[in-house]
């Protein structure tokens, strides 16, 4: 009995046996299907994957909570302006290190290569409904939305532009604030866009502001509060500093639901809030009146 317990089973050594196993491991997982990166997507609120073309055809809203997933430039330009009537402005115009911050370059790239976008505001001419009109759309997946010298240049531009050609403005604010590796450069940007769009105010020209999660700090300081009409995404973070920052401020627990969207409507920040399927018909009408 003992000499079949400890008879030899194989003529494989101890690490011939290993490695043998190693394969089968190896084998094992080559049969097994392999997912595509990007097909499914989870839902950071209810948790569940949802197959991704499901997401985009529901406006990238989940189907099954109605948690609102953010967007990216190019897609929500696709489902506000129509078809093919989209023009990019200034693409090409590059972030450069005014401070020399440590890293800052480097990331710079990064970004670009993840997100296949130059900067973190994506700008340009289009019509809704037939109706001209210059857009801009930020990226919040683009170190945070957050506002250098190059976001407000493009924001700047895009504004001077459609005063120049009489047109109204509509743009998409998603941010972190003022770009930290730019320093005062980047809070330099919150008084030139305001003062471009005061002067295409002046030209008694329409700016529709639209405030999707979260727009935060210098955006919301700035460009995104002095539209003539300001809208917003369903319980989009808005505000300034931090909830946490504020109570520890002033030593007070802040009410239920600050800075989100619905608040701010209740206490007159906000004009309306706008459910996304709704947007496109939203604006063709307000740029009609």
């Amino acid at each position: 009995m003992l000499k079949e317990m400890f008879k030899k089973t194989s003529g494989l050594s101890m690490s011939e046996r290993r490695q043998a196993k190693k394969g089968e491991h190896i084998r094992k997982n080559l049969d097994e299907p392999q997912i595509p990166d990007g097909l499914f997507e989870k839902c950071d609120a209810c948790g569940d994957l949802i197959y991704a073309e499901d997401i985009a055809s529901n406006y990238y809203i989940c189907p099954h909570c109605g948690h609102y997933f953010r967007i990216r430039p190019r897609n929500r330009i696709r489902m506000i302006v129509d078809k093919g009537s989209f023009v990019e402005w200034d693409e090409k115009l590059e972030t450069s290190d005014p401070l020399e911050f440590p890293g800052y370059q480097s990331k710079l790239e990064h970004m670009k290569e993840v997100t296949n976008l130059e900067e973190a505001v994506m700008t340009g001419k289009g019509t809704i409904k037939g109706i001209p009109v210059v857009i801009g759309v930020m990226a919040s997946d683009f170190m945070m939305g957050s506002m250098g010298h190059v976001v407000g240049e493009k924001i700047t531009r895009a504004v001077e532009r459609a005063t120049e050609e009489k047109l109204p403005v509509i743009l998409f604010t998603c941010s972190g604030g003022a770009r930290m590796q730019e320093g005062i450069i980047s809070l330099m940007q919150m008084a030139k866009t305001s003062q471009a769009l005061k002067r295409h105010d002046e030209a008694g020209l329409l700016y529709i502001t639209v405030i999707t999660d979260p727009t935060t700090g210098g955006v919301t300081a700035s460009f995104a509060m002095l539209g003539d009409i300001i809208l917003a995404e369903p319980g989009a973070l808005i505000g300034f500093a931090g909830q946490r920052v504020i109570e520890q401020t002033i030593g007070q627990k802040l009410p239920e639901g600050f800075q989100r969207a619905e608040f701010l409507q209740e206490h007159g920040f906000i004009d309306k809030i706008v459910e996304r399927k709704h947007l496109r018909p939203i604006l063709s009408l307000l740029l009609r009146k």
